[in-house]
């Protein structure tokens, strides 16, 4: 089964770890639970796959729980699992591979077994920059892929991808900061459409020239939670089409 780049993985959760600050290390987490799955026991009707940021323990972390509770909370009538990226997320930068391997793995898994299940991709801080790379549709110049990993997810899973939810992604200075060779992340074609990235204002890693470490760790609680949860139970159709209402970030939908 195919997966993304190794080297790609490790310089860009080199700069998104970093971004953590190690403050996320002191806080609070919730371990998510699946919820409910269909009647049968078999496929749910939607299914997260979200890698938590630096630090949090295993789960998916504040920020994804937050967004896991929001979204839940509009799909009535729909069942819906959750799966936490399993990787390390910690200061061992080259161990994000894991955490892209996890992640494509899983969303081919879902994709091949429950067809009909809609797939929702996510990610915060180094899990952002997981969640982008997990999308990406070539392997950036210059890199070579590990011994057994044959490269990007086949373009045939992009169609069970419902959406793509990124909070907190290192922005390409970030990036460089931390590691000169580290490509962009670049959201894949087929996935730019049904991407939304989400950034509060002053967060270092990702707002230019953002100095206040508190917006790094208040996606949970500013709102953008709820907008991310919006966004998606569109792209699943479980709401109509509606403007959303922007608090207290900036929203950049691809």
């Amino acid at each position: 089964m195919s997966t993304n780049t190794s080297r790609v993985a490790g310089t860009a959760a080199k700069a998104a770890a970093v971004a953590a600050f190690g403050a996320l290390a002191l806080a609070p987490v919730v371990i998510p639970t699946a919820t409910a799955n269909a009647a049968d026991d078999a496929c749910a009707n939607v299914e997260v796959v979200f890698a938590r940021g630096t630090f949090e323990a295993p789960g998916v972390g504040d920020t994804g729980q937050a967004f896991v509770d929001a979204l839940g909370a509009r799909l009535p009538g729909k069942s819906m699992d959750v799966y936490a990226v399993n990787y390390p997320a910690t200061l061992d930068f080259d161990q994000a591979a894991v955490g892209i391997a996890d992640a494509a793995n899983r969303i081919e898994s879902i994709a091949a077994n429950c067809p009909a299940t809609k797939i929702v991709i996510g990610g915060y801080s180094q899990g952002a920059a997981v969640a982008g790379y997990t999308t990406a549709s070539s392997v950036p110049a210059g890199f070579t892929l590990p011994a057994g990993i044959t490269g990007p997810m086949p373009s045939s899973v992009a169609s069970h991808v419902a959406a793509v939810v990124m909070f907190g992604t290192p922005d390409s200075w970030f990036l460089n900061l931390a590691d000169h060779d580290a490509p962009p992340i670049v959201i894949g074609g087929p996935y730019a459409g049904k991407t939304l990235q989400l950034c509060a204002p002053g967060d270092p890693v990702c707002f230019p020239g953002g100095l206040t470490r508190a917006a790094h760790s208040a996606y949970k609680s500013n709102g953008m939670a709820e907008a991310a949860a919006d966004f998606v139970a569109q792209k699943v159709g479980s709401t109509p089409a509606a403007t959303m209402v922007q608090t207290a970030a900036t929203v950049d939908v691809n």
